[in-house]
C-alpha cells in the first residue's frame, strides 16, 4: 500500500514531538515526588523488585542496563536506609538475593502517590472534559506502540 507523501513527514514530526513532550513529563513527574526520597535509579529498582520479586545484583544490573559495581552501589544506599534487604541465593550459596522490604514498599508508594496526586491535579486543572477524552484515546494509543 502506498502512503501518502504527506503521512511521512507528519510521522517524523509526532515522533519528534512526541519524545520531546514525552522526557519533559518524566521530569516534571520526578520533581513531583517528595525531595530526597529516592533518586530515579532507586526508585526504579525497587519498582523492579516490587513488582518481579527478588533478584540477584547481577541480574538486576542486566535488567537496568548498567554496570554490576553500579548496582552494588544503588543497592548498598538502598540496604543502608532498609528499603532492601540480602538473603543468601538457594541455588547459588555465593551469590545474595535482594528483595524490597516493607519499608521500601512504603516508601516507593509515597513517592508513587505523589506523582499520581501531582498528574491528576494537572489534568484536572488544565484540561475540560473533552481535552481529557482525547487524552484518554491517545494514551490507549501510546499503550499500543509501547506494546510492540
Amino acid at each position: 500500500m502506498q502512503r501518502e507523501p504527506a503521512y511521512e513527514p507528519l510521522a517524523e514530526q509526532v515522533a519528534a514531538d512526541l519524545s520531546t513532550v514525552v522526557g519533559r513529563l518524566l521530569r516534571r513527574l520526578r520533581t513531583a515526588s517528595p525531595d530526597s526520597l529516592l533518586t530515579p535509579t532507586q526508585r526504579t529498582v525497587l519498582a523492579r523488585l516490587d513488582g518481579e520479586g527478588p533478584a540477584t545484583t547481577a541480574a538486576l544490573a542486566r535488567a537496568e542496563y548498567v554496570r554490576p559495581q553500579s548496582m552494588r552501589l544503588t543497592l548498598a544506599a538502598l540496604e543502608e536506609r532498609d528499603f532492601v534487604a540480602r538473603t543468601p541465593d538457594p541455588d547459588d550459596g555465593r551469590q545474595s538475593v535482594v528483595a524490597i522490604t516493607e519499608s521500601g514498599r512504603s516508601t516507593l508508594a509515597s513517592v508513587r502517590a505523589a506523582k499520581h496526586g501531582w498528574l491528576v491535579q494537572a489534568l484536572t486543572g488544565e484540561l475540560d472534559e473533552a481535552e481529557l477524552r482525547t487524552l484518554a484515546e491517545a494514551t490507549a494509543l501510546m499503550e499500543r506502540l509501547v506494546e510492540k
